[in-house]
Formats: structure tokens, sequence, C-alpha cells
């Protein structure tokens, strides 16, 4: 079991099916408090896999064998 490091980011694995528009996600994201959020921002994940918030540092990253299919 992982203990809680305040030196450390959360790192969020996603399914290619949780991404959204053109391979996205955004933070904070709906498990968050509501009362220590900050801006939503979207995150690119589509191009190279993972993609950090600029405001609380999660790393938000494709699961091991997710891919994002394009609409090409």
């Amino acid at each position: 079991m992982a203990t809680s490091d305040p030196t450390k980011s959360a790192v969020v694995e996603l399914t290619a099916a949780e991404l959204q528009g053109p391979g996205v996600i955004f933070c904070p994201n709906p498990k968050m408090h509501l009362w220590s959020t900050h801006p939503r921002v979207f995150i690119d994940v589509a191009s190279t896999g993972s993609g950090k918030c600029p405001y609380c540092g999660t790393e938000y990253r494709l699961k091991a064998g997710e891919k994002v299919h394009s609409s090409h």
C-alpha cells in the first residue's frame, strides 16, 4: 500500500475511453475535493501518453497497452 508523501504528486492512470474530445483529460478531476481545486485545465494525453497539471502537478497517463484511436 502506498503511503502519502507530500513531495510527490498523484498519478492517475487512464483508459483511452476516459479521454475526451481530441485525447484530453481535465484537471481537477471529479474525484478531487471541491474545496481544494484550481481552475480547470485541459491536458493533452493522446500526443505523448501522459501529461502533467501545471497547477497541482497531478500526472495523467494512459494505462499500459492502451491505444488512442485517431478519427482520421
